[in-house]
């Protein structure tokens, strides 16, 4: 059987689908056997590109009721024997207890990469059989600034939407910002008791807004009387009497437009939804549950009992106020039966990992998702580790005060435009061209800094570190992609006549090294979306870089004879590292 080529991008799943093949025919009586393809470790390299080592696991499978083989070798030795012929691979060889080592074709190699400068790094996105996801991700509360502590649940679950979007799912961002909770009891209660007749008009801005939320949580914490009058104002609230939503309204307005400035600056598009808008389907969500026998009274409040969780979860508080369980089931609810989401990702910090562990028991108990969490609708909680000082504690200003968000920003920008114009940049550019390059360096590292550790580990905070032109940084690579940029431009060709007309020869070990990585892209975007790992990404995008290097330090380009193919794989390089950037929601440079 020959499978023809369609050189694509993802190298794994062609792979996979030969070996799916080979094993059909190999075990024709034997179903459900799936082999494991892999990249081959550096130690395995020498051997082959790709392996299939599973072999062992099926033969100890097929061991007590198979003796047309006898062992894992011969087995592995027919898997190659009934591998389907495909443009694909070179060759195979079986070694050790039966791994499989794939050599691939660099002719098809080459002609994969130049498929994609003709058609489009989209021709190379990973397939998925889910349709439409939401992430739910950034979520501050009403009445704060958005600070330090919401930096990784935005530029994480940023990524995770990007890298999805790419792989062409419908991705519904949500901000399910804190809009409805006790805080609103707290500020509308104070304002009407200090401020009567202000008719909300005292309050216009942010700093305001913050001001006023210490004031009200200090009486909160000091007053009994006034905490009673501020847990009635959100009852009230909760309940649309029009006073109390007037107020709340002005709140959210106000809060709303600052956030809004933050993620404009961030480019992150997301779209709020927050705790209020579920308050008109929380009435029937808790009448399904009571309706199946789930809700149960206690000490006057409205629970459900999960077993092996000491505290249930509470739907109605003992005065009838809702909590944020109450309207995190309610927005499951909607997401599943009105928006028919098939997979929901919610991004938060670890320490929220027991309310969603609570959280997603109820609704499997209540039968909205299935037992395991293999199979769609599915929900996940995308946990992340704590930003901390040099010092190691918690990432604090000197005065011991939460860092705002938009003065990271400011300050990513300012140092990355100081290192420009220490270079001299300023006397080569325009003022737009540098404030842009500051821009997109200094949130590049900034972004790039967070998303390259692996999202459950805490890290470090530091402006110097994110902002080294060595390393692993934005910087450095903000910097390869420039230098790949100048080189295309110093050789003159025109880049769009080259991709149309131009070959790729693949003959020299670094060039093989690094089309096989931009090869590697699909399946590394595929990994990262369906691990919701967006560090492997970084991973990738820094050993791009490198393999980068190592090729034009060996390869000469302008002037050689294989100058064509050359500055062909050049290109396919900067092209994957932009959509990389994009993915990463960094703002990539031409120049610098």
């Amino acid at each position: 059987m020959v499978v023809d080529g369609e050189f694509g991008g993802n190298l794994k799943q062609q792979l996979k689908k030969l070996f799916d093949e080979s094993l059909k025919l190999t075990v024709s009586d034997e179903h459900g056997l799936e082999p494991l393809v892999a990249a081959s470790d550096a130690k395995f390299r020498k051997l082959g590109d790709y392996q299939c080592n599973n072999v062992m696991g099926i033969w100890s499978i097929l061991k007590p009721k198979c003796s047309q083989f006898n062992g894992a070798p011969a087995l592995g030795q027919a898997i190659v024997s009934n591998l389907p012929t495909s443009e694909l691979v070179k060759s195979c060889s079986v070694t050790g207890p039966g791994f499989i080592n794939v050599v691939l074709s660099a002719e098809y190699m080459a002609k994969s990469i130049e498929n994609m400068l003709i058609n489009g790094i989209d021709t190379w996105a990973p397939t998925t059989s889910v349709k439409r996801v939401v992430v739910d991700f950034c979520s501050p509360n009403i009445a704060k600034e958005m600070h330090v502590g919401h930096l990784r649940s935005t530029i994480i679950g940023d990524t995770i939407a990007r890298m999805l979007e790419y792989s062409k799912v419908e991705v519904l961002r949500r901000n399910h910002v804190g809009d409805w909770g006790t805080q609103f009891g707290m500020l509308i209660e104070y304002l009407f008791e200090e401020l009567p007749g202000s008719d909300n008009e005292v309050v216009t801005t942010i700093g305001e807004l913050q001001l006023l939320y210490r004031k009200s949580k200090r009486k909160f914490d000091h007053d009994p009387v006034f905490k009673e009058k501020a847990q009635h104002a959100v009852v009230r609230l909760q309940s649309g009497d029009p006073v109390y939503v007037k107020t709340w309204a002005k709140i959210c307005e106000i809060s709303r437009t600052e956030a809004n400035k933050v993620l404009q600056r961030l480019q992150v598009k997301l779209e709020e939804k927050g705790e209020s808008f579920y308050k008109p389907y929380i009435g029937n969500m808790i009448e399904e549950l009571n309706n199946k026998g789930l809700v149960q009274e206690s000490d006057g409040a409205r629970v459900i009992f999960i077993k092996d969780f000491k505290t249930p979860l509470m739907l109605v508080k003992s005065d009838g106020g809702f909590t944020y369980s109450t309207t995190d089931m309610a927005a499951l609810w909607y997401r599943l039966n009105e928006e028919k989401a098939e997979w929901i990702i919610y991004v938060t910090d670890a320490g929220q990992k027991e309310h969603f562990d609570l959280f997603f028991k109820a609704a499997r108990k209540a039968g909205w998702l299935p037992d395991n969490d293999k199979t769609y609708p599915k929900v996940n909680h995308v946990d992340f580790g704590l930003v901390s000082g040099e010092d190691k504690k918690r990432f604090r200003t000197r005065a011991a005060d939460v860092v705002r968000l938009i003065d990271l920003l400011d300050e990513a920008k300012t140092r990355s435009k100081a290192a420009l114009i220490e270079r001299g940049k300023d006397k080569e550019w325009t003022l737009e061209e540098l404030d842009q390059t500051a821009e997109a360096v200094g949130y590049g590292a900034l972004k790039f800094a967070d998303l390259k550790n692996n999202r459950s580990t805490n890290y470090t905070f530091s402006f110097d570190q994110m902002l080294c032109d060595k390393g692993k940084t934005a910087v450095y690579l903000l910097y390869a992609h420039a230098r790949i940029c100048s080189i295309i431009r110093k050789s003159g060709k025109d880049m769009n006549e080259l991709k149309n007309t131009g070959k790729i020869a693949l003959d020299h070990v670094e060039e093989r090294a690094l089309g096989l990585h931009l090869l590697q892209f699909s399946e590394t975007v595929e990994e990262a979306s369906t691990k919701l790992l967006p560090h492997l990404l970084c991973e990738y995008l820094y050993e791009l870089s490198e393999h980068f290097s190592k090729f034009y330090s060996n390869c000469q380009v302008n002037g050689s004879t294989e100058e064509t193919s050359r500055l062909l794989l050049c290109e396919a390089t900067a092209i994957v590292m932009r959509k990389c950037f994009h993915v990463l929601g960094i703002t990539p440079v031409y120049k610098l």
